[in-house]
């Protein structure tokens, strides 16, 4: 594997730590009513585990509300078991064709909870760039042992590879200030 190969890789990896992490924050409430709330619920139907998105449609009509509209109106008992086992606190109400969910306001001692948990998956997504890191620079240096690159490649390359993370992790930094920023300002 070229230099250039292990060094795209390493982007593409980190990379999609980050893709994770955006994705996991998007599922922390704040105290207003966003579809990507539920992005996180599986529904166990006909056997198997079901993302929510592919059953139902979900909107936000109003700033505390959530509407899911089933395509299938025999799977709302399973969406709304999915919902109240999830861990997100929320209590949906269902009228047998739509399910709403009322969003209440987090209290304080909820919201540092979630703080809580903004950090525990920015350091998840800071651990897993930095492993990258390392299979990296475990790759470089059998580039160098196998004669494939020189000594002032390989030290170029470990350079470049550390950019890269102290690129990532400060993204992963900004990611988690701002979510921290939504969820303490509502």
């Amino acid at each position: 594997m070229s230099v250039e190969d292990i060094l795209m890789d390493t982007e593409d990896r980190m990379d999609k730590a980050l893709g994770v992490l955006k994705n996991n924050l998007a599922g922390i409430r704040t105290g207003r009513a966003t579809p990507g709330l539920l992005d996180s619920v599986k529904v166990t139907i006909y056997g198997s585990q079901t993302p929510l998105k592919q059953l139902a449609s979900v909107g936000a009509p109003e700033p505390q509300q959530l509407v899911i509209r089933p395509f299938d109106t025999t799977s709302i008992k399973e969406i709304e078991k999915a919902i109240v086992a999830s861990e997100l606190g929320l209590n949906p109400q269902s009228d047998g064709r739509i399910i709403r969910i009322n969003i209440p306001p987090l209290s304080t001692d909820v919201r540092k909870k979630l703080v809580a948990r903004i950090k525990d998956l920015s350091e998840e997504s800071r651990v897993s760039i930095r492993n990258v890191r390392r299979d990296s620079n475990k790759a470089i240096d059998t580039e160098e042992k196998e004669k494939l690159i020189s000594e002032d490649d390989r030290d170029k390359a470990k350079e470049a590879i550390q950019e890269l993370t102290k690129k990532f992790e400060n993204s992963v930094t900004d990611l988690a200030r701002s979510r921290e920023a939504d969820v303490m300002d509502q």
